[in-house]
């Protein structure tokens, strides 16, 4: 045996001390990591934990009471394109100049999206970032990304139009190969693979002989409606989320910021089995403002809703509101072995995850599909903040906030200490329960399509005002009581021939407005100040 003497045995004791004290050191001096998943049109009530009493969302449900769940996020612009610059930026959509889905990619005939992306700021602390899914912003700024594979077999670089799709359809096609149809089948337009059309899907009593030289064919996504014939572990929902759990296992030794844009509960409405009929067609109920007459709104026309009439029917909505929870049921569960990826890799307790949404879904409200308006089915998404340690659990966030925030709260949360500019602010002080201004209202902008829709919403305790910015506009003003109007069917102004009694509030909203407009130094603070509104 050997001899230790007290010399000896000392340097060993002050040794052991000295690398406990570094271990925890070092611990505590890394840097946070972050998980970032954004979904593609989630409206807020698509979860369990916001009071849906038909999909069940045990996953996300556990993130968001891990951490902070925010009931009043809204979307900075209800369309792909601006919402993402905005948020990735926190720019307001005026500031990004990224007001339409043509001024994403390779975009040139301005200057778009000037500052920089949290993740390019990350990247300049020492982080490690890559990104998986769905881009739809200007291409540029994804240079820095690491992702092992960028590119798929013919050259499309995951980080252009339809890139992510393209590496995707390599994957499917090894996987499963394209089949022959049988019966009822056709081929969506999205995964190139069979699928079985729904009531609601305008194939559906056609065969694909009569069918396939008709115009239809140039159906775009939200046309397909049905079951989808894909084993569900090769669907794209299932490829993006293993493609993140394969980066996390990779770099679970680096310092690392992990982007997850799913794709889904974007159309196509076609989900695979097991979650296609998941929640059975005739136990769906039809939103309540299905029949909505829209004479005094300012988007009777929206969506091509008049040559739509399926989506205002309440027998064939049914079946998108199925596919769509059993899609978001999909995602449920993945987000579920995401979370455990983490907890296996002992890296939840130092990693901010955030889960959001780039906007809403319509599913038939007001007889609409898909997003572009201001109502909530829209334009209000959900948010969750999860960060152990520092954000305490079960924390309910009241106030109003604006994805727009989130490029603030990411660098205060992973304290970078240098000052970016930025139209949004920090969430730390409304989740610690310390600010006494921010969330007291939240506006969302809408600068497309020119003068035939309404350009402002702004939200304050329950009351929403939807306008135009100039004066000259004929778009029809709207003000709703979300608290005594929650489906928005009572237009309190514009044709409302009571609307003089409102004239205070309305007032006060627009005083909102023109605050959060001078703040961002909008050059539409004058339309919105000589806007007549009552």
């Amino acid at each position: 045996m050997m001899s230790v003497n007290f010399s000896t045995r000392s340097s060993l004791t002050y040794l052991m001390v000295l690398a406990v004290f570094l271990t925890f050191s070092s611990f505590a001096q890394k840097k946070k990591n972050l998980l970032f998943i954004m979904t593609d049109q989630q409206q807020y009530k698509a979860l369990s934990i916001a009071g849906n009493t038909v999909l069940q969302t045990p996953n996300l449900d556990r993130l968001g009471k891990s951490g902070a769940y925010f009931k009043n996020a809204y979307t900075p612009m209800a369309v792909c394109g601006p919402a993402r610059s905005a948020i990735l930026t926190g720019m307001t959509v005026e500031s990004t100049g990224v007001n339409t889905n043509d001024k994403t990619y390779f975009y040139d005939e301005e200057p778009v999206m000037t500052t920089p992306t949290f993740d390019e700021i990350l990247t300049e602390n020492g982080y490690h970032c890559e990104y998986y899914g769905k881009w739809h912003v200007m291409s540029h700024h994804a240079a820095i990304y690491r992702n092992p594979k960028k590119v798929a077999k013919n050259g499309k670089s995951i980080f252009e139009h339809g890139g992510q799709n393209h590496v995707y359809m390599d994957y499917i096609n090894e996987h499963y190969p394209k089949q022959k149809l049988e019966g009822d089948e056709f081929y969506d337009t999205f995964t190139k693979r069979a699928y079985v059309p729904d009531p609601i899907d305008s194939y559906y009593g056609h065969s694909w002989e009569d069918v396939k030289k008709d115009e239809r064919k140039r159906r775009v996504q939200p046309d397909l409606h049905g079951e989808l014939k894909i084993p569900a572990e090769h669907s794209f929902t299932a490829f993006q989320a293993k493609e993140a759990i394969k980066a996390i296992n990779r770099l679970k030794d680096t310092t690392f910021s992990i982007t997850l844009s799913i794709h889904m509960p974007h159309a196509p409405m076609t989900p695979t089995k097991p979650y296609y009929g998941m929640y059975p067609v005739d136990e769906m109920v039809p939103p309540a403002s299905i029949h909505d007459t829209m004479e005094n709104s300012p988007y009777k026309h929206a969506n091509g809703r008049m040559g739509m009439p399926e989506y205002s029917d309440p027998e064939k909505i049914k079946y998108m509101i199925s596919n769509y929870y059993g899609i978001i049921k999909e995602i449920d569960d993945w987000i579920g072995k995401i979370l455990k990826t983490l907890d296996d890799n002992n890296l939840t307790e130092n990693t901010l995850i955030i889960f959001t949404s780039d906007h809403g879904e319509m599913l038939g409200a007001h007889g609409l599909r898909e997003k572009n308006v201001f109502y909530e089915e829209s334009s209000h998404i959900p948010l969750f903040v999860s960060l152990p340690g520092e954000i305490e659990k079960e924390t309910v966030v009241d106030g109003y906030v604006s994805t727009i925030d989130l490029f603030s709260t990411i660098l205060d949360y992973l304290n970078v200490k240098k000052k970016y500019p930025s139209d949004g602010s920090s969430l730390r002080d409304l989740i610690e329960g310390k600010e006494t201004s921010h969330g007291d209202y939240v506006v969302t902008e809408w600068d497309y399509r020119g003068p035939v829709a309404p350009n402002y919403m702004i939200v304050k305790d329950g009351w929403k005002l939807i306008i135009p910015y100039t004066k000259e506009s004929t778009v029809i003003n709207a003000m709703y009581d979300l608290n005594t109007d929650p489906h928005e069917m009572n237009n309190l102004i514009g044709n409302n021939p009571d609307k003089a009694k409102y004239r205070e509030k309305v007032e006060e909203l627009r005083g909102c407005l023109l605050e959060w407009l001078k703040k961002n130094n909008s050059a539409r603070y004058k339309g919105v100040k000589d806007r007549e509104l009552i």
